[in-house]
């Protein structure tokens, strides 16, 4: 590591558990980030300052004027382009040590697997099922862990699934794919530090999988109510029926 990585990081690298060894596992990891919206926004921007060397940014829509009241990635002037191209505008300027790849496209099963097989983590910010249920499976095909999160009104929620551990859940285990309701901020709302409050936690999680630091979000799941500002934790348990990971 350089003098000025080491310089860049130094609030990073005093932590104990991370230390230089940990630094060096981000700077040399990968990271898969779908969706650059409200959560993708501060994922995006802290595992960028964090110094994990690659994010590979998947979204395949454009930024709106709505989307700035919580986008924080986006800026005004760049309202009709492409939200991953603005976002790795931003992330470069913000740390240019590391290598950004946009990927501005929908996401299907055979782009899925190619884009999850190289990460090393992969962090799930969108506001649909049928994307969340698309990247669940393609990361346990791959055995790589996912961070999951989603927002709305004054509520989020937040959980890991490694299907690398033959005790997590995944995602299909806990929410049924058929009957989902899906509600979505442009319907519904959203407070603007709310995906932000939930992304900041994904990214936590992500680096915590990267380094080894701490203790993962496995089998856990923190629901926010920032309304009355309190936190739930519900413990997850794997489905051995489940469709997606089960062994039955």
């Amino acid at each position: 590591m350089e003098d000025e990585q080491l310089l860049r990081y130094s609030r990073q690298i005093m932590l104990a558990g991370l230390d230089i060894e940990g630094q060096e596992r981000l700077l040399g990891a990968t990271a898969l980030i779908v969706g650059l919206g409200g959560l993708g926004s501060p994922i995006a921007m802290y595992l960028a300052a964090a110094g994990v060397g690659r994010l590979i940014l998947a979204d395949f829509d454009e930024v709106d004027l709505t989307n700035l009241q919580r986008q924080i990635v986006h800026e005004t002037d760049a309202v009709g382009t492409a939200k991953v191209e603005s976002a790795a505008a931003r992330l470069r300027g913000l740390n240019p040590e590391i290598t950004v790849e946009p990927v501005n496209q929908r996401l299907d099963a055979e782009n899925l697997h190619s884009l999850v097989g190289r990460a090393d983590v992969v962090v799930e910010g969108t506001d649909n099922f049928t994307t969340r249920f698309a990247v669940n499976r393609a990361c346990v095909a791959a055995a790589r862990p996912l961070v999951a999160g989603a927002a709305i009104r004054m509520e989020g929620q937040v959980a890991v699934f490694d299907a690398r551990d033959p005790e997590s859940a995944c995602y299909r285990c806990v929410f049924p794919e058929a009957g989902e309701t899906e509600e979505r901020c442009a319907e519904t709302g959203v407070l603007a530090p709310v995906p932000g409050i939930i992304g900041s936690i994904q990214a936590t999680e992500a680096i915590k999988l990267l380094t080894g630091l701490g203790e993962p979000l496995i089998n856990r799941m923190l629901i926010l109510d920032a309304a009355a500002m309190t936190w739930r934790t519900l413990k997850l348990r794997r489905d051995p029926a489940c469709p997606v990971c089960g062994s039955d």
